[in-house]
């Protein structure tokens, strides 16, 4: 016979085994049955056996779905008007697109970060282009996509989750989830699926409105009532921080916290640290056997630093040009 019903304390042996075996049940796998139950109650559109990321990967950041609302009706102000409320050095994502059915010309418009720290997403067309201007604070990337995929038009929200310490967004039409900094289709019906990015760079309210004097901000008139110039996240900008929520060691080549200008190439991508951007002012490279050069100016402040963005400290915008004027290279 086994030792177990040999023994005279079979039964107490017994007992203990199953009590081990339960104990070990729950802690491989009742966590995550409670988790997913819970994102189903929460996401019943969402088809969850679709994901190219594991599921354990994507944690809660706090608020729940929607919990920090996207403007889905942006309101508009020409950047004429007398805008008290914008600092000349605070940052804004600016977005110039040309060549629009129906316009002559650039449309530019300018969209303030002491508005998209509070909403992260911006659902908005110019000139019957849907586009979504995106702000994920954690990580400081602006990234603006195109919302037409598939000949569908997308409007996204927040699922209140991270992943990498990045926003997590979802498209109302499929309830699927997307990685804000790639633009990836990571959980549900678009997994898989890339969103097109649309050049935009960062800028001061100074520079935006000079370079452009025919271009339009985003009005403060959201829907919303939010401490629009407050930044909720002091003190993050630390070069000493540790990324929010990050549940994995940072690669040491850089500082977790430092920021990066980064170039898409065929091979993947190349980065840029801040660092270097500053002390050189000017530096020449080369992309996929074609020259490009980083241009930088310290006139713009940044959006996770003090309480108040236009008292926060300065730093560089960094812009990467072909350097081809009339064919001639400068």
């Amino acid at each position: 016979m086994h030792p177990i019903v040999s023994s005279r304390h079979w039964a107490m042996q017994l007992f203990r085994v199953c009590v081990l075996v339960m104990m070990a049940w729950w802690l491989m796998g009742a966590p995550n049955l409670l988790a997913q139950y819970g994102l189903v109650e929460e996401w019943p559109n969402t088809d969850f056996k679709q994901h190219s990321v594991p599921l354990s990967e994507i944690i809660s950041g706090g608020p729940g779905k929607d919990g920090i609302p996207a403007i889905d009706k942006p309101e508009f102000l020409s950047v004429n008007e007398n805008i008290d409320w914008l600092d000349d050095s605070e940052p804004v994502i600016a977005l110039i697109l040309e060549d629009l059915p129906g316009r002559e010309g650039e449309v530019a418009r300018a969209y303030p970060l002491q508005i998209l720290i509070w909403h992260e997403i911006v659902n908005d067309e110019i000139a019957g282009l849907p586009v979504a201007v995106t702000f994920c604070p954690l990580c400081n990337a602006s990234v603006v996509f195109d919302r037409r995929l598939d000949g569908k038009v997308l409007d996204f929200g927040t699922t209140g989750r991270l992943r990498k310490s990045d926003m997590v967004m979802y498209d109302r039409q499929t309830e699927s989830w997307w990685q804000q900094f790639m633009g990836k289709g990571i959980v549900g019906e678009m997994t898989g699926k890339t969103l097109k990015v649309m050049p935009s760079r960062i800028l001061s309210w100074k520079d935006f409105r000079t370079s452009w004097p025919d271009g339009y901000v985003l009005s403060k008139d959201t829907g919303f009532y939010r401490n629009y110039g407050v930044n909720p996240y002091q003190g993050y900008d630390d070069i000493k921080q540790t990324p929010f929520l990050l549940d994995e060691s940072p690669d040491p080549r850089l500082k977790a916290m430092d920021r990066v200008a980064v170039l898409k190439t065929s091979g993947g991508y190349r980065a840029y640290p801040y660092s270097k951007l500053e002390t050189s002012g000017v530096i020449h490279d080369e992309i996929d056997s074609k020259p490009v050069v980083f241009l930088t100016r310290k006139n713009t402040r940044s959006p996770l630093d003090k309480r108040l963005i236009n008292q926060s400290r300065l730093m560089i915008s960094a812009q990467a040009f072909s350097p081809f004027v009339s064919g001639q290279q400068l």
